[in-house]
């Protein structure tokens, strides 16, 4: 299969996600640091978390919104949202106006507003694929993200200090695109209301309105088998984003200043902090580099295997990252995790893909995405528990974190591979 061949709303929706990728990570990976200095760093955790909670929220609500009332129209109200609080952000930095405190507020609800479309464009893509398809395309959205991610923070470095106000400004005009070509270029895909479960859903008075948001998610609560993808997935995160919490830290403070490279008289020399931006640049450009090397590849592995050894040279090489401090170590280590990851993660999503009924895709994939919040509270306590436990007991949890989550692949799988052999009989 070829781009050609995919339907024109995921190719867009890929285009799309990577602008949108682009500018998230242009402003929002400097938000922190806007409100740190504005409000002194006690404040300003507290107002990030509360954009957390809202975008729960959002999340929650966009996915039962495009359930109900389609994926376009959930989008472009997230999409205008997200336009309409950059610019508001922009004319509030302004240096004629200046209010830190609407900044925040725009902060506050442009979050909410991407929170809320989410869910829509993670089922648009499900919409719109085959279960021969999926594997490629989120490969390839997977590489696009990555990408977006390592030039918005590039961009968004260089522009944060002193032109801070022309990145909102920039931000908004992206957003304008954003939502034009959903506008113009976007079909509904929403699947046929024909079940009694849909059907009944569309004729409830709107009084019952919160009984139905709380009865779709309940039904989504329920699914045993999409659960056990859940934990898996929230620990896959919470292994993920110790480089960036307990092993950034750990790096920071022991790892020893050493030669990375030494020619003649000539040396490239490294301490913690300038070890891990080296890392987390590998990863960033190995993901790149081979993420569609990766699916050609292994497009014949088996996908119980492709699982399995991910998740395990994943976790392995965060293990290496929780105790070594040896560079060109540490180095092979990312190396591994990220073969890891690229062996796991587009498959992981194909799977979620082939559970989620069609009538509640965005509720799914909705609660599904709370992963990521829920494995940065993990994550986020695990730099409290660093302090107590020695690195090489950071690496057992690892370890545990990693043989939980080949536990739920198995659980998953085991059935699925039993129901069709019987199938095939």
């Amino acid at each position: 299969m070829n781009l050609s061949a995919l339907h024109p709303n995921l190719r867009i929706r890929i285009a799309v996600g990577f602008l949108q990728r682009l500018l998230d990570s242009m402003v929002m990976s400097f938000m922190a640091i806007y409100l740190a200095f504005e409000y002194g760093v006690a404040v300003a955790g507290v107002l990030v978390v509360t954009v957390m909670v809202l975008g729960v929220v959002g999340t929650l609500a966009g996915g039962h919104m495009s359930d109900a009332r389609g994926r376009r129209r959930t989008l472009l109200l997230g999409e205008i949202g997200v336009c309409l609080t950059f610019a508001l952000m922009a004319v509030a930095d302004a240096p004629a106006w200046h209010s830190p405190a609407l900044v925040y507020c725009g902060y506050l609800v442009n979050k909410f507003a991407a929170s809320f479309a989410m869910p829509a464009n993670d089922a648009m893509i499900l919409d719109v694929t085959t279960p021969e398809s999926r594997k490629l395309v989120y490969t390839i959205n997977y590489w696009s993200i990555n990408l977006a991610l390592a030039f918005g923070a590039l961009l968004g470095g260089f522009l944060y200090n002193g032109h801070f106000t022309l990145l909102l400004a920039l931000a908004a005009g992206g957003t304008v695109v954003i939502a034009a070509a959903t506008y113009f270029l976007i079909a509904e895909t929403k699947p046929e209301q024909t079940g009694p479960e849909e059907t009944g859903a569309a004729a409830q008075p709107r009084g019952s309105i919160l009984r139905d948001f709380a009865s779709g998610y309940r039904l989504v609560l329920q699914d045993r088998a999409f659960g056990r993808l859940l934990v898996a997935a929230t620990l896959f995160m919470s292994i993920e984003l110790q480089l960036i919490n307990y092993i950034g830290v750990r790096l920071a403070r022991d790892l020893p200043e050493q030669n990375l490279l030494a020619i003649g008289s000539w040396a490239v020399r490294v301490d913690g902090v300038e070890m891990l931006g080296i890392l987390r640049a590998e990863n960033t450009v190995l993901v790149v580099a081979l993420a569609l090397v990766a699916h050609l590849v292994l497009r014949r592995v088996p996908d119980r295997v492709r699982m399995y050894a991910g998740a395990g040279l994943f976790t392995a090489g965060y293990m290496v990252l929780a105790v070594s401090d040896t560079g060109w170590v540490l180095l092979v280590a990312a190396l591994v995790l990220t073969v890891g990851e690229l062996m796991d993660v587009p498959v992981r999503q194909a799977l979620l893909a082939d559970m989620v009924p069609a009538a509640s895709r965005t509720r799914y994939m909705a609660v599904y995405n709370l992963n990521i919040r829920v494995a940065l509270v993990v994550a986020s306590l695990c730099i409290t528990v660093g302090s107590v436990l020695p690195p090489w007991g950071m690496a057992a949890l690892y370890g545990v974190f990693g043989l939980v989550i080949i536990w739920q692949y198995r659980a998953i799988l085991t059935p699925s591979a039993a129901r069709a052999e019987l199938a095939r009989v």
